[in-house]
């Protein structure tokens, strides 16, 4: 791949407290032809090198003493007078990543560190500040092409979210196809409902988020294959808190919704779901779609504490009732609706299953 003299040219500040992994990166930097390469490897130094130089990237661990990542970008925003953080984050722990894509962070590269990986996402990274930058000064062409590459970061961050919820999928499922699974069935419960298509986007996006939280349940409650006790399922009722918790701080369109659904998606048209006891639409609409599609996948999927039931049967709790479930958990409109498209239902279970 031939690079442009622009982007070699582009400054690049380094931040890591550990020397082995600053003269790694400025190799690989070095190597490709980047030119303008500056390391530091106190954090606290970052806001006056990047007053003074205004980088065009970033490259920032996150666990560093005196000041860790997260705060460093904290500062950053405050003398970042255009809005645009220019940081790739660097760390090796998994769970560090949507905190850092919530923070401002624009993309992250994992530890140990992998050159093409490095060398890609930089690359990336620098190409979208470059076109951002020419367009104070230039034409309306140029605003297409930082449209069109927008849109290809917008969708590595949906791949991001849906990568990271498997993560907590895994826990508690064989396959992991569950959040997959989840996002068609809303998606196809909105598109019947008549939803914009803003809506049917977002919640496609949102709802592999709904059980988020089981990250903070521990795995003898949440494995458990025998009745949970009154204690432990006090326990398991608060992954919908913490799942509000994680993703409701954030100017994401698509961790908005998926914070209103992880928070919701347990209360029921009756009054009787939790944490809250919400009742009728006082329960967010997304929650209530998100709520039978829940129900029928956990139906149809095999369980620590059941077997998986056919589609008929899910189909029949669901209208009919069995005692735990009952119709008058649902949204009427949104059960009547299901009723309708149910085949749709046993159509996207199957393919997934195949």
């Amino acid at each position: 791949m031939i690079i442009s003299p622009q982007i070699l040219n582009a400054r690049i500040l380094v931040v890591d407290d550990q020397e082995a992994n600053v003269k790694l990166l400025e190799f690989m930097l070095h190597s490709a032809g980047y030119s303008s390469v500056t390391a530091t490897m106190d954090p606290r130094e970052v806001c006056d090198l990047y007053r003074k130089n205004q980088y065009d990237a970033i490259l920032l661990d996150l666990n560093m003493p005196h000041m860790d990542g997260f705060q460093v970008m904290e500062a950053l925003k405050k003398i970042e007078t255009g809005g645009y953080l220019p940081v790739l984050v660097l760390t090796a722990d998994p769970g560090h990543k949507l905190r850092a894509l919530q923070a401002g962070a624009k993309d992250f590269v994992s530890k140990p560190f992998d050159q093409i990986e490095v060398l890609t996402r930089i690359y990336n990274m620098l190409e979208v500040r470059m076109l951002q930058k020419d367009l104070r000064n230039h034409n309306d062409l140029l605003e297409i092409r930082v449209r069109e590459r927008t849109a290809e970061v917008r969708e590595s961050h949906r791949e991001t979210i849906l990568t990271m919820t498997r993560a907590a999928e895994y826990k508690d499922t064989d396959t992991g196809l569950h959040i997959s699974r989840i996002s068609f069935y809303s998606q196809e419960l909105a598109s019947a409902l008549g939803m914009s298509s803003n809506f049917r986007d977002d919640i496609f996006y949102g709802s592999p988020m709904h059980d988020i939280g089981k990250i903070g349940i521990p795995d003898h409650i949440l494995m458990k294959s025998e009745p949970l006790t009154s204690e432990e399922w006090v326990v398991m009722k608060t992954h919908t808190l913490l799942g509000a918790e994680i993703l409701g701080k954030s100017n994401s369109p698509y961790l908005k919704m998926g914070a209103e659904i992880a928070l919701n998606h347990h209360e029921r048209w009756d009054g009787g779901g939790y944490p809250h006891g919400l009742k009728g639409e006082a329960i967010p609409l997304s929650a209530r779609i998100m709520n039978l599609c829940d129900i029928y996948d956990a139906l149809r999927s095999k369980r620590p504490y059941k077997q998986p039931y056919s589609h008929e049967r899910a189909v029949e709790i669901i209208s009919c009732g069995d005692g735990r479930t009952q119709p008058e958990h649902f949204d009427p409109t949104i059960l009547a609706v299901f009723m309708r498209i149910r085949r749709a239902f046993e159509e996207i279970f199957e393919a997934t299953i195949k």
